[in-house]
């Protein structure tokens, strides 16, 4: 089923879930990695130019998400009433985090006018005039947009914990793509 229903999300979801969870990670560690590095360093240029194209890229899936997001069902979360509500913020949560990371990390990168160059396949425009302050503003804002997200989505994780071992519903069966009823592997 690649599609979502009321009980369960599609694959197509659920690869999105992943793929980006394991990119946002992915992407944190670069980051990290890659601001303590010496200029001479033959990396100092290089991750830099992968974590903005990744970031481009991971900006375009996002943008496919949130569509996907729209015009798909979304299984009913479980819990209770007030969980319910906290569930549906968390996730709203997450989708402006992603945005506002990505959006923080190409107003650093466009700060000097000039677009990003996507893997060397094509460039995004910068969309604002060049602005050396932009550069430092967004740097600020961008790592600690980062470093608070990285603590959403551990408070993320740990709720999907919760509900497996604690509550032992399907929530986190759901993302993982097994069967909701039998609690075995789906063979749609």
């Amino acid at each position: 089923m690649l599609g979502n229903n009321k009980e369960r999300y599609g694959w197509i979801s659920i690869a999105m879930h992943w793929l980006m969870a394991i990119a946002i990670i992915g992407m944190f560690v670069l980051g990290i990695w890659m601001v303590g590095l010496e200029y001479y360093d033959t990396w100092y240029h290089k991750a830099p130019w992968i974590h903005r194209s990744a970031g481009m890229l991971l900006l375009f899936l996002l943008i496919f998400r949130s569509v996907w997001r729209l015009t798909n069902p979304v299984p009913e979360i479980m819990g209770a009433w007030w969980e319910k509500i906290i569930a549906l913020w968390i996730h709203r949560g997450h989708y402006l985090f992603m945005f506002a990371v990505i959006i923080s990390g190409y107003l650093i990168s466009t700060a000097l006018g000039k677009g990003v160059d996507l893997f060397g396949w094509f460039e995004v425009p910068a969309l604002l005039p060049a602005d050396k302050g932009r550069e430092t503003t967004a740097g600020t804002v961008h790592m600690y947009l980062a470093w608070a997200f990285m603590g959403y989505i551990g408070m993320h994780a740990a709720a999907a914990m919760k509900h497996h071992f604690i509550d032992r519903d399907i929530t986190l069966l759901r993302m993982l793509g097994i069967n909701n009823n039998k609690g075995e592997e789906d063979e749609n």
